[in-house]
């Protein structure tokens, strides 16, 4: 239970709802109870007409007194009819405050748990499947839902209803309540044994479905290499797996839930039995009326909700103290990389690297070792080197993906760790290699890193001119309104690419880091790219990350990377001068174009 803890910060938001439902749970049983008192006067009355009228046989005013009798009864039907509806007009009300409450506190944690996924940094990322974490933020809150509304609302008015009926009860007959209540110790005792076996099945549950959620997402995001390898009928061998195993747990689950029901109707079944036989002999006895045994057959009948119940909102608590505690251990994750002042800072485009090493913290690699170099306000710097070299991590490391292992990054002459977080990542447009495009129009796309006043359609064409995509655009049959479709599947690679770098170029960023972002084009549609982006990069600074020398033969500054090293650094002509990668790698290329042409 004290994963649940994590809750109460709502309860105490919404504190006057809350108040107000247990206050109209509370009137409601009021209501709910009297009847039972009423109906037992109606015995009496009747048991005490019917012996009246066996000694008023033959006298004139038996009829009339009959006549009372009869209208007596009618007017405790109307009592009761009233009586009835001013209960479910309280119990309307405290549904519309603590059910409406649970529907308020779920849509405040899943918004808490979204905002922590956007402050979590990169690494955690890497951790988590896409699907476990779609499963906290969706079943496991439903299930938590359910405890803050269901559980608490029937709980509430599991221990008024107890409350108020064994209050009654011991005013009537103390010995026939002792009697009543016989049963239910050893319902609570069987509750608290088997609350433990739910909630152990209750995790086991939820981590299969995560489990089956991630297997259906890659089934999915990865449906054209499935079919392009022929592996449906194995892949739905091993989901019919997956979901058979998910069958067997939630059954087993279901077993020890299904003790709960028949054992608490066979201890309510055993309190009517003792409230019959032991009443009846009081009431032979004389100790009590026949009116006090309807009514604590009444009362009996009233508490078989509230302890039937128990079960049901002990398999509740349990499962969402379950899910909880998977919620609870990524919102306790602390980001490792987050904002060290909330003041604004400005950017420009002067940064240093000084002796940077990095080590990817999952998996150990070590990235870049001692990496030094510097780039100007306005100046263009490209990185090249051979695949897994250390060359997207330099990108990782200026838009603080991730932070250094050793060494420093200076902007403006600050550290990097110094600025704000935000005001960085605003002036930076990051064109990365692996492109992502949202289930979204073509224009919706482009201004997603720009408000209303930025993201005007002059503007949106203006960025896809510049990016040299504005005339395949306009050749879709909505242009720029076109859906894309989910990662932008209905676009080629080459399309893909040139969108995001749109989306980047719109945000006129102070630093542009274009990595690998132009691979999937082919070297004329480069050229005319590279040629657009010419006046746009005069007063920023451009990093360009390339395999292709063609790329960025042009730059001020040319880094070379081998084994996360600088190996080599200088303009073109000055690494074409020394017999080293660079000039291998040029050679190699122009050999290839030849051999194409």
């Amino acid at each position: 239970m004290r994963s649940l803890f994590h809750l109460n910060k709502y309860f105490l938001k919404y504190k006057w709802r809350l108040l107000l439902g247990l206050i109209f749970i509370t009137c409601s049983n009021l209501f709910a109870i009297m009847p039972a008192r009423i109906i037992r006067m109606a015995f009496d009355v009747v048991a005490d007409t019917v012996t009246r009228l066996r000694l008023m046989d033959g006298f004139q005013y038996r009829d009339t007194y009959f006549e009372f009798m009869t209208t007596s009864i009618l007017a405790f039907g109307v009592v009761v009819f009233l009586i009835a509806l001013t209960t479910g007009f309280f119990t309307f009300l405290n549904r519309q405050t603590i059910i409406v409450m649970s529907r308020l506190i779920e849509f405040d944690l899943k918004n808490d748990i979204f905002d922590h996924y956007q402050k979590l940094d990169a690494s955690f990322y890497k951790r988590n499947s896409t699907g476990d974490l779609m499963n906290r933020i969706s079943e496991d809150v439903s299930r938590v839902r359910m405890y803050l509304g269901p559980a608490v609302m029937y709980t509430t008015n599991m221990i008024v209803v107890f409350v108020l009926v064994v209050s009654s009860m011991l005013s009537v007959n103390v010995k026939l309540t002792l009697y009543v209540l016989l049963p239910l110790p050893f319902l609570s005792v069987s509750i608290y044994y088997v609350s433990s076996i739910i909630n152990q099945k209750s995790e086991r549950v939820q981590k299969k479905l995560s489990s089956i959620s991630t297997f259906v997402h890659e089934a999915i995001s990865g449906i054209r290499v499935y079919k392009a390898y022929n592996l449906g009928k194995f892949r739905d061998e091993i989901f019919e797996n997956e979901t058979e195993e998910y069958k067997q747990i939630n059954l087993d689950l279901v077993r020890v839930n299904a003790l709960f029901m028949p054992l608490m109707f066979l201890l309510i079944g055993l309190s009517t039995i003792l409230t019959i036989y032991v009443g009846g002999n009081l009431a032979i006895a004389g100790e009590i009326t026949s009116g006090n045994i309807a009514e604590f057959v009444i009362y009996v009948n009233m508490l078989t909700w509230p302890v039937a119940v128990v079960g049901w909102v002990t398999s509740m608590v349990q499962r969402a103290a379950a899910s909880q505690k998977r919620i609870n251990e990524f919102l306790d994750t602390e980001p490792k990389i987050f904002s060290h002042t909330q003041e604004n800072t400005p950017i420009t485009g002067d940064i240093e690297f000084k002796n940077v090493s990095f080590t990817y913290p999952d998996s150990g690699s070590k990235a870049l070792k001692n990496v030094s170099f510097k780039v100007k306000h306005g100046q263009s710097i490209a990185i090249t080197g051979r695949t897994g070299s250390g060359k997207t991590t330099i990108a990782q490391l200026i838009t603080r993906l991730y932070d250094t292992t050793t060494g420093n990054i200076q902007i403006n002459g600050s550290e990097i760790k110094k600025l704000n977080l935000s005001d960085l990542r605003t002036h930076i447009g990051y064109v990365n290699q692996d492109v992502f495009l949202f289930s979204d129009t073509i224009a919706n796309n482009i201004r997603f890193g720009v408000d209303e006043e930025h993201g005007t359609k002059e503007a949106i064409e203006k960025a896809a001119i510049q990016a040299d995509i504005y005339a395949n655009i306009i050749q879709l049959p909505d242009g720029f309104e076109t859906e894309i479709g989910e990662r932008g599947v209905t676009l080629s690679g080459g399309q893909k690419q040139r969108i995001s770098m749109a989306r980047a170029l719109i945000t006129n960023p102070e630093i542009l880091i274009l990595d690998d972002s132009l691979s999937a084009v082919d070297t004329e549609t480069e050229d005319t790219i590279l040629k657009h982006l010419d006046s746009f990069m005069e007063g920023r600074t451009t990093i360009i990350i390339s395999h292709r020398i063609s790329s960025i033969k042009n730059c001020d500054h040319i880094l070379v990377l081998d084994e996360g090293e600088i190996i080599e650094s200088g303009t073109h002509q000055e690494n074409m001068k020394h017999e080293g990668l660079y000039k291998m790698l040029y050679e190699q290329q122009l050999l290839e174009e030849r051999v194409n042409n």
